[in-house]
């Protein structure tokens, strides 16, 4: 994919070479939690590894400045702190910081029966990165008093309108920040041409993003390697970082040309926007945050062409899209799940080391779980509502 990489050089400035690279944004928007992870607990491996909460905060705003050089944006800078997250997410949040909190202190045991000598100091603990603890109030503070210094002494800052959603807000950064989009759009004097940047560190921002359906709209995001060493120290500080910006619109162009079978089936009925919300909702079935996946469907074995290729065989006998504005056709969508449940490919989607015995069983039930999920995703609603 088409991408624009942006170094930072030692000295925090933007090499010349680089700044022809990078369009021009009328909107940045930041996804502030995965700021304040870099910044509070860069390397979970490192036990011996302490932190104080003044240095947490000043990296904190460094990383700001240096986000607000990168980008310059001309007219909104919003920034989102995650609030309390809704009902349908609670459950995995609180497995997530149980199983947190078990890691580092299973780490700390294997350190000290190794014979390891441990700095006497409090280790930072990153379940305090939540909604109404006393370390998210105090970030609060700073950055209330960080946002108006920058507003008194940089004329950069001075000619944008500035907003800070914090942890007070319920909802999610990123929800926090759609929000704000669509807000934005449904005022007369909104500019269609408005170009966007997000960044965060959340897969589901692409999601997101394309919801808007905004044509001008960019992720930014460090780069993400793979395959490195577990106990490899993560680059924290920004000037060593690499980032990249993805275009949606892009994104866009990729997904019409998948789909683009489809428009001599259902011609003129053809359209792209409603194409891309049905395309996110079939991302959302192999697991999202909010409702649990299809059984057995996994993106490392081959799901999502599975979903696609369905797609494209049912939707001409639909008479509509799955999604419709933003409501779930029911009776569309349950066609698209008996059409799913007769696929006979769905074998190769199966965990590999499946037995014979399993396959038969999923084949004669799958349209019976497909049925289940839908109830259940429905159940999960009803919870979010």
């Amino acid at each position: 994919m088409n991408r624009n990489s942006v170094e930072l050089t030692a000295n925090s400035k933007l090499p010349v070479q680089y700044l022809s690279n990078i369009p021009e944004f009328d909107n940045l928007y930041l996804d502030m939690n995965g700021i304040i992870h870099q910044c509070s607990h860069p390397n979970d491996e490192d036990v011996h590894f302490r932190i104080s909460e003044e240095k947490i905060f000043a990296d904190i705003f460094h990383y700001l400045e240096v986000l607000f050089r990168i980008i310059k944006p001309r007219k909104v800078f919003f920034m989102a702190v995650d609030g309390v997250a809704p009902r349908a997410k609670m459950n995995q949040q609180r497995g997530r910081r149980f199983r947190s909190a078990k890691e580092a202190e299973d780490k700390i045991k294997k350190a000290l029966d190794k014979g390891e000598v441990l700095p006497t100091e409090a280790r930072f603990d990153s379940n305090c990165i939540t909604p109404g603890t006393d370390f998210m109030a105090r970030l609060q503070e700073q950055l209330e008093y960080f946002v108006h210094n920058k507003l008194s002494t940089d004329k950069l800052w001075q000619n944008v309108r500035v907003y800070l959603s914090g942890h007070e807000t319920p909802g999610e950064g990123e929800h926090k920040i759609m929000e704000f989009i669509r807000s934005e759009n449904r005022k007369p004097s909104h500019d269609p041409n408005t170009r966007h940047c997000l960044y965060g560190l959340d897969a589901d921002l692409m999601m997101l993003g394309l919801t808007s359906h905004e044509p001008n709209f960019s992720l930014l995001r460090e780069e993400v390697r793979f395959g490195g060493k577990k106990n490899q120290k993560r680059i924290t500080a920004p000037e060593e970082t690499t980032f990249h910006l993805l275009h949606l619109s892009l994104m866009r162009e990729y997904i019409d040309y998948e789909f683009s079978e489809l428009r001599k089936h259902i011609g003129s009925d053809y359209d792209l926007e409603r194409i891309i919300d049905d395309w996110i909702l079939m991302g959302f079935l192999v697991g999202n945050d909010f409702i649990p996946h299809l059984p057995h469907l996994h993106i490392s074995h081959d799901a999502l062409p599975l979903l696609y290729k369905t797609y494209i065989s049912v939707l001409p006998s639909l008479g509509g899209y799955l999604n419709e504005n933003g409501h779930l056709n029911l009776r569309n969508f349950e066609k698209y799940l008996e059409k799913l449940s007769e696929v006979r490919e769905h074998c190769k989607v199966l965990k590999k080391n499946s037995t014979l015995r399993e396959i038969i069983y999923y084949n004669k039930n799958i349209k019976n779980r497909c049925l289940v999920y839908l109830c259940k995703m429905l159940h999960e609603s009803f919870c979010l509502q």
